[in-house]
């Protein structure tokens, strides 16, 4: 069993809030995470007919039979309780009473992000981060933030194992298994159960191939900009079909649009988001790559690396102390960064991810504009390539290995 990062900030929330939602896609672990962390609370899943039944048809009565803290799983298959556990908290605002878990988002739905505002603090479990496979205690974001820098001189993690921590991804069930046609099958059997059995609880809609027509085409154009248009023409859906579909994969957790930072110092900013799978794992399978296609053309590891980093990144921001959002950084003239992390303080880091194993001054380009762009904010950029060296570029600029993501700081460093 791995050790969940969130757990920390689970029990951390039930401490002074009423409710809890832990949400993320299925198969990250979420059942997993509240069996360990709240071994006192009783359980009860929506995925079986009873209680999803009774809930459905009396929900106040309902809550009303329940005693003690409980988790509430998946819960977007039981919509109309919503209303009735805003009535239950406001009766009795004790912190610690209720956690739900959903592999849909219902907050994405219309009036339900009102229902318990004020009453609920949210969480999001993503698959599981390189870190905490490894187990250690690394986060990269607190690290960027810190004047120290990541402690590490040397990297261990050889190219080919890099690359299988890629393809691999970080669904538990799929780790589990042999490299090939073993997860080939599990994301199989998992793209099957999502793109049928979970939209239509959610949207009650049947559009599966469709939905996996379109996740494919957004993994294979993982890390460029959004464009709607083209992606509506490409599957021949309407516009509007289209936007209702990305709206769907975005609340079930398999996509996620990254949107541009913005500042008024520099106007001549893109506004499109760009377009990632929230697992490399995913996105190779749906783009067909294994370990042999990326040997054959090494072209093809740059986008999936840098979608592999994307989504690491985001798994250590929502546990970090720095508190930042992510987003990407490129000009109307395409003067680009990869990633931006902003702190509410303002203060920025900006990130570059190269497959090559050396790096050169034009990588750094980027890096440097945002730095003028930003002045004081800037704390540092940094190049992670699949080197192993800790290398100084420049003037707050450094390359990084990109299993800074995991591996420990060494002593002294």
């Amino acid at each position: 069993m791995f050790t969940r990062r969130l757990a920390i900030r689970l029990l951390e929330a039930l401490a002074d809030t009423p409710v809890v939602l832990v949400v993320g896609a299925r198969q990250t672990g979420k059942s997993t995470l509240t069996q360990a962390a709240l071994p006192g609370f009783r359980a009860i899943t929506f995925d079986d007919d009873t209680p999803r039944r009774a809930a459905l048809a009396d929900p106040a009565g309902f809550l009303s039979g329940l005693a003690g803290p409980t988790v509430l799983d998946e819960v977007q298959r039981v919509l109309p309780l919503f209303p009735a556990l805003k009535a239950s908290v406001d009766r009795d605002r004790r912190p610690g009473r209720f956690v739900l878990t959903g592999s849909a988002n219902p907050l994405l739905l219309p009036r339900l992000s009102e229902t318990l505002a004020g009453r609920m603090e949210i969480l999001t479990l993503w698959p599981l981060s390189q870190a905490e496979i490894q187990g250690t205690s690394v986060n990269l974001v607190d690290a960027l933030f810190a004047t120290s820098g990541p402690g590490l001189r040397t990297a261990e993690t050889s190219r080919p194992e890099l690359l299988a921590r890629v393809l691999a991804g970080g669904y538990p069930e799929a780790r589990a298994r042999p490299a090939g046609r073993r997860q080939s099958a599990w994301f199989d059997a998992y793209l099957t159960t999502m793109v049928t059995r979970q939209v239509d609880d959610l949207a009650g809609i049947d559009a599966a191939p469709e939905l996996t027509r379109l996740l494919r085409l957004l993994a294979l154009r993982s890390g460029g900009l959004l464009n709607t248009a083209d992606l509506s023409r490409d599957l021949h859906i309407p516009y509007t079909t289209l936007r209702r579909y990305l709206s769907l994969l975005e609340a079930l957790y398999l996509y996620q649009p990254l949107l541009p930072w913005q500042d008024a110092r520099a106007a001549r900013l893109v506004k499109s988001p760009k377009v990632y799978l929230n697992d490399s794992g995913l996105a190779a399978h749906l783009c067909g790559l294994g370990a042999a296609q990326l040997e054959a053309d090494p072209t093809r590891a740059g986008p999936l690396l840098e979608a592999f980093v994307r989504a690491e990144l985001a798994k250590h921001a929502g546990t970090s102390e720095a508190a930042a959002e992510l987003f990407f950084y490129r000009t109307l003239s395409d003067v680009e960064v990869d990633f931006v992390l902003e702190r509410r303080d303002g203060a920025l880091v900006g990130v570059e991810v190269k497959a090559a194993s050396t790096v050169v001054p034009k990588d750094v380009k980027g890096l440097r504009h945002l730095a003028e762009v930003a002045g004081p904010r800037f704390v540092r950029g940094i190049v992670l390539y699949t080197g192993h060296e800790v290398v100084p570029l420049g003037e707050r600029l450094e390359a990084w290995p990109v299993s800074t993501l995991w591996e420990a700081p060494v002593a002294g460093g």
